[in-house]
């Protein structure tokens, strides 16, 4: 029988295989750590099914019927009321007043939060009670905020009215002009929110090493030299954070436009296009689920393109 050749197995042998990995087995440890798992995440687990994805499956449910708020008999449509919203001419509108109360609600938040962020990042006299000052409106009660607002905004009896009235302009009329209206509720909802994040964003300066900031210096770049090249590329973290969460936050707002436009003149959200056709004067609850649905699909799809293309621009030092 002739030598087999180098790298080949002598005929009539198996050629010799690498050894397969043995699959690790469930023993007794791997199912004691499970059941410990299943013991302590267990009622969290149940609970964020019966109280989060739960209702969720049942608002889409909801969202196919003709139903009434206390009827006990409901109508199959379909997708009927998706059509309607969908074809509706008020639609167009309500999408408008969302996509400009969240672009105007975001940005200026954040704008104004880091401006003020990086006054407040001084080791200055009193400092410690201009941040808490800051801070206080956002964990105020969006209800008081907005009763404190609506005697601001009056014009016959609000301090705006009268500082206008001193310096002999008119008051605007800001509850009768829609455009006017949807200002309002954005100048108040950014009041409230953007000293949440002004404390993140001073959270994030003060984590910055000094020994950067310090290098900057030396080589003499100027301090706004100095933010946009040191600065800013760290704070992109946390402006991503702030992205998403002000983003789902502001299409979620709806105590400050209820106590101050609970007719929804000019106002109208698709969180509070949910309100009113549940509560107000359409009572319609099969509708309003479809109204729900959507917004929660758009709340999902924001989240994955930030996620999935925003995060590209984040630098993690």
């Amino acid at each position: 029988m002739s030598a087999a050749r180098p790298g080949h197995a002598p005929m009539g042998e198996v050629p010799a295989t690498e050894a397969q990995p043995r699959r690790r087995r469930f023993g007794p440890r791997e199912r004691h750590d499970f059941w410990v798992f299943l013991a302590l995440a267990g009622p969290n687990i149940l609970l964020i099914l019966i109280f989060s994805y739960r209702p969720v499956l049942q608002n889409i449910q909801y969202s196919m019927l003709n139903w009434t708020l206390g009827s006990a008999s409901a109508t199959w449509v379909g997708i009927g009321n998706y059509v309607e919203f969908f074809t509706s001419p008020n639609t167009l509108d309500i999408l408008r007043v969302t996509a400009i109360f969240t672009v105007a609600t975001v940005g200026g938040s954040m704008v104004l939060g880091l401006i003020i962020a990086l006054a407040l990042n001084r080791p200055v006299r009193g400092v410690g009670l201009a941040r808490a000052a800051v801070f206080a409106p956002y964990v105020l009660s969006g209800v008081g905020v907005g009763l404190v607002w609506l005697f601001i905004f009056d014009p016959a009896i609000g301090i705006l009215g009268v500082i206008l009235r001193a310096i002999g302009l008119p008051g605007p009329e800001w509850f009768r002009d829609p455009n006017l209206t949807l200002a309002m509720v954005i100048i108040v909802y950014v009041w409230k929110n953007m000293g949440y994040a002004a404390v993140i964003y001073l959270a994030g300066l003060q984590a910055i090493p000094r020994d950067l900031l310090e290098a900057a210096a030396l080589d003499g770049a100027s301090s706004w030299r100095t933010f946009w090249s040191v600065v800013w590329p760290l704070l992109s973290p946390i402006t991503f954070f702030l992205l998403i969460t002000s983003v789902l936050a502001s299409l979620q707002a709806f105590d400050i436009i209820q106590i101050m436009t609970p007719l929804g003149n000019g106002t109208t959200t698709l969180i509070y296009e949910v309100y009113l056709q549940a509560f107000g004067q359409f009572n319609r609850a099969g509708y309003s689920a479809t109204v729900a649905v959507v917004l929660f699909v758009l709340l999902v799809v924001l989240t994955i393109v930030q996620l999935r293309y925003v995060e590209r621009r984040v630098h993690y030092a």
